[in-house]
């Protein structure tokens, strides 16, 4: 099981996030939004989170085939419908390297088994208590 921990104090929306492997990082709202844009803000990170995964994985398996994958990038946009209350995730995945199309297919659909986009494409629920 995967755990993070989050403080903010009085710098307006300025969240110290922290893991169990003692990594840290900063999330903030946008300017507009009051913050000071001093971190991803947490959609970003939400999406980030599955750019790093699908990349990953990606790489990950290409290696295992002993494929010429130099390079993978990814471009994810995040949009909410609000009339059909419905969250769209647009994930665009370059590879970079000497592969041909059957290769690249299979690729994609390696991205669609990474971890993060199983989660994210299944039932999550979200249970919320006081400590």
């Amino acid at each position: 099981m995967e755990r993070v921990k989050s403080t903010i104090g009085t710098e307006l929306y300025k969240v110290e996030i922290t893991s169990d492997s003692g990594n840290l990082l900063i999330a903030d709202e946008p300017e507009a939004m009051g913050g000071k844009n001093r971190g991803f803000s947490p959609k970003e990170l939400l999406i980030s989170a599955l750019a790093a995964c699908t990349s990953a994985t990606v790489k990950m398996y290409a290696d295992r085939k002993q494929w010429n994958l130099k390079e993978v990038k990814t471009d994810i946009e995040l949009e909410r419908d609000e009339v059909t209350n419905k969250t769209i995730i647009n994930r665009k995945v370059s590879f970079i390297g000497d592969l041909d199309e059957k290769q690249k297919e299979r690729l994609l659909i390696v991205a669609n088994a990474c971890p993060l986009h199983k989660i994210l494409s299944n039932p999550i629920e979200i249970n919320t208590s006081a400590i």
